[in-house]
């Protein structure tokens, strides 16, 4: 890429609205051609990279979620949370060309509450990604476990998964990691695509009795469960959605962020589309006996072909959400350094510590929690609803309050949504978290559960 005199760089060129010289920037600084291009995803890259960070593992745990919640009330909190997460998304991309020099949500937090702000904001950034990198990891081992019929310890399955994610994720651009997305996310999809046929054509799903007669699916239009189950799982239907807080990262990746709301409105719509899509049909389908992850509800050879179709897919979404921490913790410690767009050995040996720190303490949370479905509630309730709701309503509040002069009708109903928001997350969060660690606490305490660091076969939960 060549670059150009920074004393004649134009923050904007008058010849193409929107457009936004790349060869500086507020967060990264002056772009060489010495060091990685920050600024290189287009409107299309940036399209795949939102769905892929969205459309991973959380679909795995839809259909479980209606199971407990029922039909009915499973569609309608999904679209709840989806219309919550897309406007949170959306005021990411307003703070952010609102604000040049913000990256991450530690970022915001500065902005809006100092040092404190960008502290707390910036531990749970780390931890809310490093824990969905376990989930990765933990996915795809149980992705080796269904192909391979269990051919291995699970936990050497679980190791060879960081080893792919720390190899994958050290990848330095999300410019460069873009075409795995547009490999991934078609993988995902198509998988889920077969097992939902799967299960429509087959008389029963996997799990269900072998009994004489038809089988007839035991939905439920509503369901009845204690407050304990439904937290939990309104917090799975969070996680589906809880590549929110990455968004900021994405655009600040992008080589015209002005095109940002577009590409989120493509996105969420698809998105959500799909999660409902799946989620009805297999339920409908499997009723109770809908396995979690719920590619493994067809069974046999389909499970196997399911997950194997699915792998390329569940790899991509552990690359990015291992790149994700590494890269915000590579960014804090290189910031306003030569080191950070120089390709130096300070500048790799410390990309390289980033990416093998969150890759080893995501192996440990990844052979700690072995269960699927308490994994990904417990991401969701505790980490999930502080990156997805409660900042955004503040950042909102932090760039509008000062308009509280007009008192217009638009903006009393926005600062009742965004406090709204607050208080929902901060609901959520507390009790989300409560449930999902009974339903950890409980399924230590089943027969044939699995343990932490256990050899079992972890792809046939149900």
């Amino acid at each position: 890429m060549t670059t150009t005199d920074p004393s004649k760089s134009k923050k904007e060129d008058p010849e193409i609205p929107g457009y936004e010289d790349a060869t500086h920037d507020a967060v990264f600084g002056e772009i060489t051609e010495g060091g990685p291009n920050y600024r290189n995803v287009g409107f299309l890259g940036t399209i795949v990279l939102m769905m892929k960070t969205q459309i991973g593992l959380g679909v795995l745990s839809i259909p479980t979620a209606f199971d407990t919640l029922g039909m009915v009330p499973g569609v309608i909190c999904l679209v709840v949370i989806a219309s919550i997460t897309t406007w949170s998304e959306y005021v990411i991309g307003t703070f952010k060309v609102n604000h040049r020099e913000v990256y991450s949500l530690d970022d915001a937090g500065a902005l809006m509450f100092g040092p404190v702000g960008r502290g707390i904001l910036g531990v749970v950034f780390s931890l809310f990604w490093i824990f969905i990198t376990g989930s990765g990891i933990l996915g795809i081992s149980i992705s080796l476990n269904a192909i391979s019929t269990h051919g291995a310890c699970t936990a050497i399955f679980v190791a060879i998964s960081a080893i792919i994610g720390f190899a994958l994720g050290s990848i330095r651009t999300l410019g460069r990691i873009t075409w795995l997305a547009w490999v991934g996310l078609p993988s995902i999809l198509t998988a889920i695509l077969i097992v939902t046929i799967a299960v429509g054509v087959q008389d029963r799903p996997a799990a269900a009795p072998k009994t004489d007669g038809p089988w007839v699916s035991d939905f439920k239009v509503f369901g009845n469960p204690s407050f304990t189950e439904a937290i939990s799982s309104v917090s799975a239907l969070v996680f589906a959605f809880s590549g929110t807080p990455g968004f900021f990262s994405i655009a600040s990746e992008m080589r015209n962020p002005r095109q940002y709301t577009s590409a989120l409105l493509i996105c969420q719509s698809g998105v959500t589309i799909v999660y409902i899509v799946i989620g009805v049909v297999l339920y409908y389908y499997c009723g109770s006996y809908v396995s979690s992850p719920a590619l493994g509800s067809a069974g046999g050879l389909v499970k196997q072909i399911c997950y194997g179709i699915a792998l390329p897919g569940l790899i991509v979404t552990t690359t990015i959400v291992t790149h994700l921490p590494a890269k915000y913790i590579f960014l804090t410690l290189l910031r306003g350094s030569r080191h950070l767009t120089t390709s130096t050995w300070v500048h790799w040996c410390t990309w390289f510590g980033c990416t093998a720190s969150v890759t080893i303490i995501a192996y440990i949370i990844a052979s700690a929690i072995p269960v699927f479905d308490s994994l990904v509630s417990l991401i969701g309730a505790l980490l999930g609803t502080l990156m997805c709701f409660q900042p955004m309503g503040c950042m909102w509040l932090y760039d509008n309050w000062h308009r509280k002069k007009d008192r217009s009708k638009r903006w009393v109903l926005m600062v009742c949504w965004s406090v709204f928001v607050i208080c929902v997350g901060s609901f959520l969060m507390v009790a989300g978290t409560y449930g999902s660690v009974v339903a950890i606490m409980n399924s230590y305490k089943e027969s044939g559960g699995s343990a932490a660091f256990s050899c079992a076969d972890n792809s046939n939960s149900v």
